[in-house]
Order: structure tokens, then C-alpha cells, then sequence
């Protein structure tokens, strides 16, 4: 088949860039002819499996957004925000880029504003993925988004959820949609899998000798290779989190959850809430800045457990399935798509230890007590958790089953 991977932003940082380019990937492999429209200048550094990349023209620079970050050569404004003739213009300037690269068996795109419109505007039959971040950040209580995205998804061959979670945010916000199918995001069980430490420990080192040293909110700290060698010379018990670095994600309430317990933590990301976080963790806390697959999948194994701690509906939990693919168990917040990920790990876990999958949302208490717990086992059975975890994703979320699911499922 040839693809058109339609997603408004970059290919690294966040889950929907990290899902359009495992897409991108998997399907390229597959021996179909995949293009990615995009905004990524720095395709070069991704593994797309062959994959072409194009980067339409923004008219006058402006990126509609649900949560502002920085692109290079961009303004990121939000969605909202945008008048109507932005709109209207924005939509234009990428339909055309898609018309441009047909004819094509199928045109596929992220997010349901402004994928859906782009979509219905290619002229080309078109499904799209609903990631839930355009939902609740844009659309939830603005009713002439909610209206556009709902007209828009009309004359779509199919509209992908990650999660029954999803499915029911959709129908809240935009009403009743026709072909819905859930097929849930994916990992990289070949990228991300237990690894000795010393191993994971010289190979994040050589990753983190390579970043850039400019300091950018989207770049790992300068000068991480350093403090990770420091950091886990003594082998205490590390917690991590990694991911947006927003008040919705709930970091302050892990940070919360660590006071009194014998763990340090690291914390992976960038965002806005950032220098808050730093004034309220615990000392000897590790904050990297923003890393990528290339880091984390050597950084997990060298963890005890990981958090997912969101106060806010999220519309899978991708880190937490990467942190079990590793072989480090998630601990996540019993609510929304993570609460699904959560079932799916604890399935596969002996009956005892089922509960310290998830935690009561914004309860720093409860997330203290399934820590302790956790810390408290000898490594052996610590490991045998971790194993079971990753067999659940192994089972479940691999990145090729979703790939060939994407493409099966449909009118």
C-alpha cells in the first residue's frame, strides 16, 4: 500500500510523536510506501524505516497547539486561540500538502482537530486516531471546536481510540460516532527490554556524551553524562518518572509520595512546571531535562520501579507500557487509559501483588505505601514482577500487532 502519515508536530518528545513514527516505521517495514507530513526538521535522527518526510508550509508560522512547548522556526499558539481564518488557512496548507502526494491507498491522521479536517479536506479516503490531548485540552467546553471535529469526522473511513476510555471522551465531547475502533497505542519491545546494569549504565553514558549542549527545553540537560555516572555509582533505589514536566501530570504528587522513603528519584522531561518541581524535591532528586527513547530505554533498566502519576484523564499511558516492556514495574494512577494499562499489567502478576499496579489518583499516601512495598523485595522478586510485566506487553501492545490492527480494522 502507499501511506500518507498525516500529524501536525515533530517525531520525537510526546506520545503522538512517538506513535506516528513507530507507525511510520512498522508499516515501511512491512514493504508499504509510507510519507510522513510533519513538522520535524530532524528526520534524520529517527529510525522510520525507510519512510519519507515532508514539512509543509505554515501559513505565517503559526502551530495550532494543546499544550505550549517550543518548535524551532515556529509560534506555537493555542488551538483555541486560533481565529477562524487561521483555521481555515492551516487546514489548507496541509490538505494541499496531502493532495500533492497522491494518488495513495490510504491517508491517515492524528488527532481528531486537526486531523480531521485535514483528512476530509485531502480529497483521499482517510482514517484518523483520536489521542485524547485535543479532546480534553481544546475541545472539551468549546462548542464550535466540538462542532468542527464532529463534522469533520464524518466522511472518515474509520476513527481509532486507544482506549475505552477515549471512546467514551469522544462521545462526550464531539457526540455519537460512527466506525470507532479501539486499537491501542504500542511499544518497542525489541528497543525497550531488561538489561544488565552495567551494561544499561556504560550505554546511557555513551548516549548522554552525544546530546547537544545547548541547553534547549527540548534537549537533555548539558552535562548529564556526568551526573548519571555520579548518580548511580552507589546502587541505592531509584523511582522514576519520565514525561511532561506539566501540573496535570502529577509529578508533585510522586515527589510528595517519596518523602520518608529510603529511594531517590530522577525525573525525565521538560515543561513549564519545571523550576516548581525542583523547589519542592526531595534532596538529591535528578532532573535530566528531556531525554529520548536512545537514553530511556538504557535509564529504565538501571530503576527499581516507575510512576505514572497523571491528576489528569490520559488516553492510554504509553510510558507505562515502555517501563514494563524493560522490565521495571509501573506503578500508575487508577484512572482513564491508565487505568486500563494498569488491568492489562496486573493480569499477569501473582494475586498479592496485583493491587500495587495502581494507586488512588493524587493520593501521595497510597503511592508511598505501594513504593515501600515494592522497595522493600528482594531484587530477585522484584525482577520476577518486572517480568511478568513485560509479558503483558509483549502479549498486548507491541508496536507490529498495532501496525497490522491499524490497517485491518475499518470499512
Amino acid at each position: 500500500m502507499r501511506i500518507v502519515l498525516w500529524h501536525g508536530y515533530l517525531l520525537g518528545g510526546t506520545g503522538s510523536n512517538v506513535y506516528t513514527r513507530a507507525l511510520a516505521r512498522e508499516w515501511s517495514r512491512a514493504g508499504h510506501d509510507v510519507v510522513v507530513v510533519c513538522q520535524e526538521r530532524h528526520a534524520d535522527r529517527y529510525d522510520l524505516g525507510g519512510a519519507e518526510v515532508v514539512v509543509p508550509e505554515l501559513p505565517d508560522r503559526l502551530l495550532p497547539v494543546f499544550v505550549l512547548d517550543e518548535y524551532e522556526g515556529l509560534e506555537a499558539r493555542l488551538l483555541q486561540d486560533f481565529t477562524h481564518a487561521q483555521r481555515e488557512a492551516y487546514v489548507a496548507a496541509n490538505a494541499r500538502a496531502v493532495h500533492e502526494l497522491l494518488p495513495a491507498d490510504l491517508v491517515f491522521t492524528n488527532h481528531v482537530l486537526l486531523g480531521g479536517p485535514v483528512g476530509a479536506a485531502s480529497g483521499a479516503r482517510w482514517r484518523v486516531k483520536a489521542h485524547g490531548s485535543e479532546l480534553e485540552y481544546a475541545m472539551r467546553g468549546n462548542a464550535e471546536l466540538s462542532a468542527w471535529g464532529a463534522e469533520s469526522l464524518r466522511s472518515a473511513d474509520a476513527v481509532y481510540v486507544g482506549s475505552d476510555h477515549v471512546r467514551r471522551v469522544l462521545e462526550e465531547v464531539v457526540g455519537h460516532v460512527d466506525r470507532v475502533h479501539e486499537v491501542p497505542p504500542g511499544v518497542d519491545t525489541d528497543a525497550f527490554r531488561p538489561e544488565p546494569r552495567d551494561v544499561a549504565l556504560e550505554a546511557l553514558l555513551a548516549e548522554a556524551r552525544v546530546d547537544p549542549r545547548d541547553g534547549g527545553e527540548r534537549h537533555p540537560d548539558p552535562g548529564n553524562a556526568a551526573r548519571f555516572e555520579r548518580f548511580f555509582a552507589g546502587g541505592e533505589a531509584t523511582v522514576l518518572y519520565f514525561g511532561k514536566l506539566i501540573e496535570n501530570k502529577g509529578v508533585h504528587v510522586f515527589l510528595e509520595a517519596l518523602r520518608g522513603l529510603d529511594a531517590r528519584a530522577v525525573v525525565v522531561g521538560f515543561g513549564d512546571y519545571r523550576a516548581e518541581l525542583e523547589a519542592m524535591a526531595p534532596l538529591g532528586t535528578l532532573f535530566t531535562g528531556a531525554l529520548e527513547h536512545r537514553h530511556l530505554v538504557h535509564l529504565l533498566p538501571l530503576c527499581d520501579v516507575s510512576v505514572v502519576p497523571s491528576i489528569f484523564p490520559e488516553a492510554f499511558g504509553m510510558v507505562a507500557a515502555e517501563a514494563a516492556a524493560a522490565g521495571v514495574l509501573p506503578v500508575v494512577a487508577a484512572h482513564s487509559g491508565l487505568a486500563e494499562v494498569g488491568a492489562g499489567i496486573a493480569a499477569e502478576l501473582p494475586p498479592a501483588w496485583a493491587h500495587v499496579v495502581t494507586f488512588p489518583t493524587g493520593d501521595a499516601a497510597a503511592l508511598r505505601e505501594r513504593l515501600e512495598a515494592l522497595l522493600a523485595l528482594p531484587c530477585a522478586e522484584r525482577e520476577a514482577l518486572g517480568t511478568a510485566a513485560r509479558r503483558a506487553v509483549e502479549e498486548n501492545w507491541s508496536w507490529r500487532r498495532v501496525a497490522d490492527r491499524l490497517l485491518s480494522t475499518g470499512r
